[in-house]
C-alpha cells in the first residue's frame, strides 16, 4: 500500500492529512489522487464512506487561490452531505486560508447571498444553486474545478436537468470529477457529454 507522501501531494496537504490521523490512503484515494493532482477529469466509482471527499478535496486545495473569486463548485444531493463535505474540506485546507461555504434550501437565502461575495469554494445542492443563478447572486465564470458528489443519488432524486443547467454555466476549460457508489449508463452518458478524456477509477469493494 502506498503512503500519502507518494501520491504527488504538496507538503501543505500532507501536513493536513497527517493532522487528521490518516496514515494510508484507501483504494479510491490511492488510485485517483495522482490523476486529480495532474488536473485530469476523473470518474470515480466507490462506496459511500470510502474517502472520496479527500480525493477531490486535494485537487481543489492545490488549485484554488484564496481571495480570487469562486473557483471550485461541488454539487451534492442533500443538505446533510453539503454540510459534511464543507466540514471535511475545511479540515484539509487548514494550512490554506480558503473560504468554503455550503448553500442549500430550507434556510434563509440572504446570509448565503452575503457569503457568496467572498467565497472561494461552494458546496451546493442543485435546486438552491439554480435559485442563486436565477437571482444572479453567484458567478460561475471562474470555476476551475467542478465536482458531482454522489452522482447516482442526484439522478435518483431527479436533479439531472438542474445539474446540466449548472454545468452549462461553468467555463468549458475546467477539471470535472464525478463520484458515485454506482456508475449507471446515465452517469456515463453525462460524463461523455461534459468531461474531457476522463480517467475511470473503480474501487467498489472497500469502505474505510
Amino acid at each position: 500500500m502506498k503512503l500519502f507522501e507518494n501520491l504527488g501531494l504538496s507538503l501543505q496537504l500532507i501536513t493536513a492529512i497527517n493532522r487528521l490521523g490518516l496514515k494510508e490512503p484507501t483504494q479510491i484515494q490511492e488510485q485517483s489522487i495522482p490523476f486529480v493532482i495532474k488536473g485530469k477529469d476523473v470518474i470515480g466509482e466507490s462506496a459511500t464512506g470510502s474517502g472520496k471527499t479527500l480525493v477531490f478535496g486535494c485537487g481543489i486545495i492545490e488549485k484554488v487561490n484564496p481571495g480570487k473569486g469562486l473557483q471550485a463548485l461541488i454539487l451534492t444531493p442533500t443538505r446533510e452531505l453539503a454540510e459534511q463535505v464543507t466540514g471535511s474540506l475545511r479540515k484539509i485546507s487548514y494550512k490554506k486560508p480558503l473560504n468554503i461555504i455550503s448553500i442549500y434550501g430550507g434556510v434563509s437565502i440572504n446570509p448565503q447571498i452575503h457569503n457568496l461575495t467572498k467565497t472561494d469554494v461552494v458546496v451546493a445542492t442543485p435546486g438552491r444553486l439554480l435559485d442563486h443563478l436565477q437571482r444572479r447572486t453567484i458567478n460561475l465564470s471562474k470555476i476551475k474545478v467542478l465536482v458531482l458528489d454522489e452522482a447516482d443519488r442526484m439522478f435518483d432524486m431527479g436533479f439531472i436537468e438542474d445539474v446540466e443547467k449548472i454545468i452549462k454555466q461553468c467555463p468549458r476549460e475546467r477539471q470535472t470529477m464525478f463520484f458515485s457508489a454506482t456508475m449507471s449508463s446515465a452517469i456515463r452518458k453525462l460524463a461523455n457529454k461534459y468531461m474531457s478524456s476522463p480517467v475511470s477509477v473503480s474501487a467498489v469493494n472497500q469502505v474505510d
